[in-house]
């Protein structure tokens, strides 16, 4: 598998302080990366050293398969948590400014500008102020400036912050869009809604270290526990036949729809042998439902950062 990036035992210390411990990462290319985190993990002072804003106390970096040098520098879109905008400046005078900045001449930069001003259905932005906008119009200028020199690698650190749900829609889609046309895409962020709806692959980082990484798919199959939600239709005796399942299995919840006539419940198996408990459940009732439970992002996050915590 090629890869955009790869992160060999990084290590950032500031005084006492480790902010990176030995982190070693491999991104995929024209993939969407999530790099997951409580606050204070080690996330930015990672993306930090990624954009050479500060240096790795030790390790090694690649992009592209080339130690991490600042010509590539040019190759990268950031999009930080805290914007950077100058707020007394004209949007069009800034975005134009910025491109430039990012090696794009002032005829190609209007060019690109113009198209994504008209993508975005902000044509009459181009002579307002940056002060006039609220913080969400300011946050499609910024994420217009990230992308403008189509770099190779885009560093989206809570790009949704701040969004309407339509406007994060958007940026959504344009962020998947983006990947479609074959950027290699890092995504920070807590939303871990977002995380489902975009990453293939995540890392997860806390306090310092590197705990937990792979494909998305991958972690949340061997994060499953084998507890199915199941759901029965019932004419009568429901209570008398969650406790004759109760003998045999462990269910972990149950509950009636008495205008449904249908009991609903939760069981955990030994094993993803669902055999015996189909056979039990046939015999009495219609099977509505059987589906196991596949644990979400979120769910993932918790648990691999508490037990991290306690030691397990």
């Amino acid at each position: 598998m090629d890869h955009i990036l790869v992160a060999k035992n990084v290590t950032k210390t500031y005084g006492d302080y480790t902010a990176l411990s030995n982190i070693s990462l491999q991104i995929p290319k024209n993939c969407i990366y999530g790099l997951l985190g409580p606050n204070g993990a080690g996330k930015t002072s990672f993306i930090r050293i990624i954009n050479q804003i500060t240096y790795q106390d030790a390790g090694e970096l690649w992009l592209n398969g080339e130690p991490l040098a600042p010509k590539h520098i040019a190759s990268i879109g950031f999009l930080p948590e805290e914007r950077g905008l100058y707020k007394s400046m004209k949007v069009g005078e800034q975005a134009l400014y910025l491109a430039q900045l990012k090696g794009l001449s002032k005829a190609e930069a209007k060019t690109r500008l113009a198209y994504w001003f008209d993508r975005l259905n902000i044509g009459d932005w181009w002579d307002k102020k940056i002060q006039e906008l609220s913080k969400g119009m300011a946050q499609k200028i910024q994420f217009i400036v990230t992308v403008l020199h189509e770099p190779k690698l885009l560093i989206f650190d809570e790009p949704f912050s701040g969004f309407d749900p339509i406007n994060a829609n958007i940026i959504k889609d344009e962020i998947l869009r983006l990947k479609e046309n074959g950027t290699s895409i890092i995504f920070s962020t807590h939303r871990m809604e977002s995380v489902e709806e975009l990453c293939e692959y995540i890392a997860l980082i806390h306090k310092s270290e590197k705990i937990l990484d792979g494909k998305l798919s991958d972690i949340k199959r061997a994060y499953k526990n084998n507890i199915f939600n199941v759901g029965v239709h019932m004419e009568k005796d429901a209570d008398v036949f969650i406790k004759s399942l109760k003998e045999k299995f462990n269910i972990l919840s149950s509950q009636i729809d008495p205008v449904d006539s249908q009991l609903n419940f939760k069981v955990q198996l030994p094993s993803a042998h669902t055999g015996e408990i189909l056979a039990a459940l046939s015999k009495v009732s219609n099977i509505n439902r059987f589906e196991e439970t596949i644990p979400s992002a979120n769910d993932i996050f918790i648990q691999t950062v508490n037990s991290k915590d306690n030691g397990k």
